[in-house]
């Protein structure tokens, strides 16, 4: 008999089919045993009636996380036993046989129960299997292919960027370096110098991928790995282009979580924000004066926003404009890369900015400088070596348009979605200044293998 997925067992109501997948939980109540299945799919409820002796005698030894497949059939759950908000709420299997494909160790503690994040981080391979984890990453699942579908109907075009690069996009600062053959190469801390070549290539492009980032932040909010989704595009009139852009790919991931990933939201209490048809927008410099008025700090002379304004802004535009997000935009020339545009109305200050959803900058975007000349002296003017970026400056040699872009966090993003409190519970296996799976320096014995 071939097998059924969970999802599909109603379709089979009164027939007999063959499951397979982990033992979630296992209840015993006199001569009846419970027993809940989950696959890919999802869950159901298991019964194993005291005539199946077969049946009783696996289902006697069964624990959490074994392996198994499972021969029963589908019947209607009695009426007092229906729980009709949950999948298969209203049908159960009765159990005739079982197969036991994997046993699995006594678990450390139950899934699903509060611990502490360097625990669920020591035993990642067991805690993600729990029902919180897997729905954290189905979202995070949606909204990645949300980015892709939005953006390739606009035109754009997918391109795999390299992670080794010669010279990194910001110039060589806080990049990990590694031997490359007798030279020195760095990981790359972002896509943006092959975005720019590419937009020379398709006008517009996009990338998701990993970036790397050698800061030693030991926060909720840092990581030293993570998902960066990328936009490049070209005969932008400026930065708002790109701003109405990510307004519009944002519109779509939320829609689409809406309509896919309800039940995940509902589970982990949290809400899809509304994405304004125009999201607000201010300069830094207005910014920091409600930051006077509202919340009496004075940080006017400061070239950045504090992770406290980013949350004092996102609490204005909330109670201002119902909007969970806010642009902030013109942050000093000087304290941007090389490649950014400075806005000719507004000298020292970039034609670009940062998106703050909900507490947290998610997003960083600007035009960029297409000419060759003014690319070189910009370069020049932050110490750069034009030489060491011949390559990337090869594509200015040619024409390149007006163009503009930018970099979204995934992992950011998802935490702020679902109000987790660390963005390494929004990470599949975090990388930080303390971990690559285990901690790199800690005084507890090693786990058992």
């Amino acid at each position: 008999m071939e097998r059924t997925y969970i999802k599909d067992l109603k379709a089979q109501a009164g027939q007999e089919v063959v499951i397979k997948g982990w033992v979630d939980i296992r209840r015993d109540q006199g001569k009846l045993i419970f027993l809940d299945f989950r696959d890919m799919t999802g869950k159901v409820q298991g019964v194993i009636l005291p005539n199946a002796k077969e049946a009783h005698d696996v289902g006697a030894i069964l624990r959490p996380e074994w392996v198994v497949e499972v021969k029963g059939k589908v019947n209607p759950r009695p009426p007092k036993n229906v729980q009709a908000e949950k999948m298969n709420g209203d049908i159960e299997l009765e159990i005739l046989s079982m197969k036991v494909l994997s046993k699995a160790q006594e678990l450390p503690f139950e899934l699903g129960t509060d611990i502490n994040i360097d625990t669920y981080l020591d035993y990642l391979p067991l805690t993600l299997r729990a029902e919180k984890q897997r729905a954290i990453f189905k979202v995070q699942t949606v909204i990645i292919t949300a980015f892709r579908e939005f953006l390739t109907k606009e035109g754009f075009t997918e391109f795999q960027a390299p992670k080794l690069i010669g010279e990194d996009a910001e110039g060589g600062a806080n990049s990990f370096n590694i031997e490359y053959f007798g030279h020195t190469a760095h990981l790359a801390q972002s896509p943006q110098l092959y975005k720019q070549i590419m937009v020379g290539v398709f006008e517009r492009v996009f990338a998701a991928g990993n970036v790397y980032r050698a800061e030693k932040h030991s926060t909720t909010r840092h990581l030293n790995e993570y998902t960066s989704l990328d936009i490049e595009m070209g005969f932008i009139k400026d930065h708002t282009d790109v701003m109405n852009m990510e307004t519009k790919f944002l519109d779509h991931i939320m829609k689409e979580l809406a309509a896919k990933c309800s039940a995940e939201f509902k589970l982990l209490k949290s809400e899809i924000p509304v994405v304004p048809e125009k999201i607000p927008s201010m300069k830094l410099r207005e910014a920091q004066k409600i930051i006077q008025k509202e919340y009496g700090e004075d940080c006017s002379k400061e070239p950045d926003l504090e992770p406290q304004h980013e949350r004092w802004l996102c609490e204005y535009s909330k109670k201002t404009w119902n909007s969970d997000f806010i642009f902030i935009t013109h942050f000093p020339i000087s304290k941007r890369p090389f490649y950014t545009y400075e806005d000719e109305d507004d000298l020292g200050y970039a034609k670009g900015g940062d998106l703050l959803f909900r507490g947290v900058e998610i997003t960083t975007l600007a035009q960029r400088i297409h000419d060759y000349d003014k690319l070189v002296a910009s370069m020049i003017s932050k110490k750069l070596d034009p030489e060491k970026f011949s390559y990337y400056l090869q594509a200015f040699k040619f024409g390149m348009p007006p163009h503009g872009g930018l970099g979204l966090g995934l992992e950011r993003l998802t935490a702020k979605l679902l109000n987790l409190e660390n963005v390494k519970e929004a990470t599949l296996f975090p990388r930080d200044i303390n971990r690559i799976d285990s901690l790199l320096s800690s005084n507890k014995p090693k786990q058992d293998l």
